[in-house]
């Protein structure tokens, strides 16, 4: 299993799309509407412009299974912000997103230097929120009534990591790849490639 994160491209629109309103996706997300195409192409034109966020496509052996971001970079704070979601169910339980957490973290805390990563999730959405825990975030947040989806207020974690909190969480995270069978010559290769 090779999981990759390579820059989102102009020519990736049309599969976003389709993954950002998928019932794989979509409850997941903020949004609460289906997505159109001219508010796609909108978002696309921000994603791709840069600035302070960065997109990914997450490949799995070379196809496109989902996609990572950063998103309100912020270097005079030294912080940001980061989301995933992986498109195609039958990646999940594979450890593909402990991989692109790995990748993801190491680029924030090593490649950019940065000092905090945060991120929420939906209370509901436990595997995500625990699989954040385990790669060593902090839950700093239970945001009450946080965002309305389908009508209705949900409460929403928010966890933070700090810099130094990244070298044990690396070498943790690096003994569980490594006893999943995740080849971390090729993980450290893909990150270096970002």
């Amino acid at each position: 299993m090779a999981v990759t994160l390579r820059p989102l491209a102009a020519a990736d629109g049309e599969t976003v799309l389709a993954w950002r309103n998928s019932e794989a996706v979509a409850p997941y997300m903020y949004a609460d509407h289906a997505i159109g195409p001219e508010e796609h192409a909108g978002w696309l034109a921000r994603a791709l412009a840069g600035g302070d966020r960065r997109f990914w496509i997450i490949e799995l052996d070379g196809a496109g299974v989902g996609l990572a971001n950063l998103a309100r970079i912020d270097t005079a704070n030294s912080k940001a912000e980061w989301a995933f979601y992986l498109a195609d169910p039958a990646t999940r339980g594979r450890g593909v997103g402990a991989c692109v957490e790995y990748l993801v973290l190491g680029f924030v805390f090593e490649r950019l230097g940065l000092n905090r990563l945060w991120c929420e999730v939906f209370v509901d959405n436990e595997a995500v929120w625990k699989t954040h825990e385990g790669f060593g975030f902090t839950r700093e947040a239970y945001l009450r009534a946080h965002v309305r989806k389908g009508g209705v207020f949900r409460d929403v974690i928010g966890l933070g990591m700090l810099a130094a909190d990244w070298p044990a969480a690396r070498a943790a995270a690096r003994d569980r790849l490594a006893g999943r069978g995740v080849d971390l010559a090729g993980l450290e290769a893909a990150l270096r490639a970002m």
